[in-house]
């Protein structure tokens, strides 16, 4: 049996490289300082900027979400019980991740899931998920048209006709 003894300057650390990570955390912390000391604008609340642009509502719609035993994710019309969407196993990604988010919120709060989400469209054409129990929101032009699109179809196609996705 061969036993390999190492030496102690087989294991260095290159100065370049520590360097260049040590002004990466420099400038991220320098920013970061900025911004909190107001020499660069922080970005925009999504509703702030709504009510500053006079963006309105024009279509909202409650949601229950249920998961089923076998795996499946059913959306509902809070109001007249009716099934929108179901998502099966292995669906529904963006969905299911959603939604775990917004009721891990709920359940940190104690709060129950009698209370339906909100989907609302703005005349913007952009779409948002409210929780109103928690307040939380998402704004989901932000993850991109195809996991907007999931939501958007949600919404009755009367409510969303002339409105760009």
């Amino acid at each position: 049996m061969i036993v390999r003894q190492y030496e102690e300057d087989e294991f260095t650390v290159h100065r370049v490289p520590v360097m260049l990570m040590g002004g990466l955390i420099a400038i991220t912390i320098a920013l970061t300082s900025m911004v909190s000391l107001g020499l660069f604008e922080r970005q925009s609340i999504p509703s702030e900027a709504r009510a500053a642009a006079g963006t309105m509502s024009t279509a909202t719609r409650s949601l229950l979400f249920f998961d089923e035993a076998d795996g499946t994710v059913r959306v509902e019309d809070a109001f007249s019980g009716e099934v929108i969407s179901s998502f099966g196993p292995g669906t529904g990604g963006f969905i299911r991740s959603t939604m775990r988010s917004l009721v891990h919120k709920r359940r940190i709060n104690g709060i129950g899931r009698a209370t339906p989400f909100e989907l609302i469209a703005w005349d913007s054409g952009a779409l948002t998920l409210r929780d109103s129990t928690t307040g939380e929101t998402i704004e989901l032009a932000s993850f991109g048209a195809d996991n907007r699109a999931v939501f958007a179809a949600m919404l009755d196609e009367t409510k969303l006709a002339g409105k760009a996705n």
